[in-house]
């Protein structure tokens, strides 16, 4: 019993904590001693929460001195959640009528860090590539959607990915050997060029892949949605698989509000 105890006491803090932000986020902001008396806790136990929240960013000080307030860093959290959310419900659809059009499998991916993460996955008929699965996540200058994401980042993310590649340099996955920085910048501009990204078999030998970036009204890059299959089906420029691509995330974009109010000015 008692090896049990730490496990036990580590989830009833747990428990605590996110009943003191439950209170926060209903009420917008709340003293020390509201927050004990309505938790139950003392005020001893509510002071050493609220520190420790502080500390990592989650809570901030509010109004009246005492008072405390969900902070921007929890609220970015939340806030990134929500927005995954909006772009796989806007998503969806589009997926499934690209996957049902060309048979391949299609992906929804968004950025984390300097990789791409699969958000959502519709398996094609044909072949169904294990090197993405849901939840899974590659590095950000390999792969279709990835590469998309890579493409659109803004001055700042692109810089942090520079530094990020000279310090750590990049992975060759299916490659002979890694891509230099020079390569894939020069990928880059091609992809932004044309407006959607090319993978031949540089993740999965014999597998080939299109993606095209996902805006939201704010014009900002959320994502990238591509399909992924047989190389000599995907290249095969008689399919116009590209042009399929771009339409699916253009009208993700639209659902998301991107070119909407341009739109209803010229009407």
């Amino acid at each position: 019993m008692t090896e049990d105890r730490p496990v036990l006491e580590g989830v009833s803090v747990l428990g605590k904590i996110s009943a003191l932000l439950e209170v926060l986020a209903a009420r917008d902001q709340a003293a020390a001693a509201e927050l004990a008396e309505l938790l139950g806790e003392p005020r001893s136990s509510v002071h050493r929460m609220l520190r420790q929240l502080h500390d990592i960013g989650w809570i901030e000080p509010a109004g009246p001195r005492g008072q405390w307030a969900i902070g921007l860093h929890l609220f970015r959290l939340g806030s990134s959640a929500v927005r995954r959310m909006d772009v796989r419900r806007a998503a969806l659809p589009h997926m499934q009528e690209l996957n049902e059009a060309t048979g391949e499998t299609v992906f929804l991916i968004v950025q984390r860090g300097m990789e791409g993460v699969c958000i959502e996955r519709i398996e094609g008929r044909r072949v169904q590539s294990i090197a993405l699965v849901l939840g899974g996540a590659v590095p950000l200058h390999v792969g279709a959607g990835p590469l998309c994401l890579l493409a659109w980042l803004d001055d700042n993310q692109h810089r942090e990915w520079l530094i990020h590649a000279a310090e750590h340099g990049l992975e060759q996955m299916n490659l002979p050997t890694p891509p230099t920085v020079r390569q894939v910048e020069a990928r880059l501009r091609e992809i932004r060029e044309r407006g959607y990204a090319l993978s031949d078999r540089d993740v999965t030998p014999g597998i080939a892949a299109i993606g095209a970036p996902v805006f939201d009204f704010r014009g900002q890059l959320v994502a990238a949605i591509s399909v992924s299959g047989i190389a000599e089906s995907v290249l095969d420029p008689g399919l116009r698989l590209a042009e399929r691509v771009m339409e699916a995330a253009r009208r993700t974009s639209f659902d998301l509000g991107f070119g909407v109010r341009s739109t209803r000015s010229n009407e």
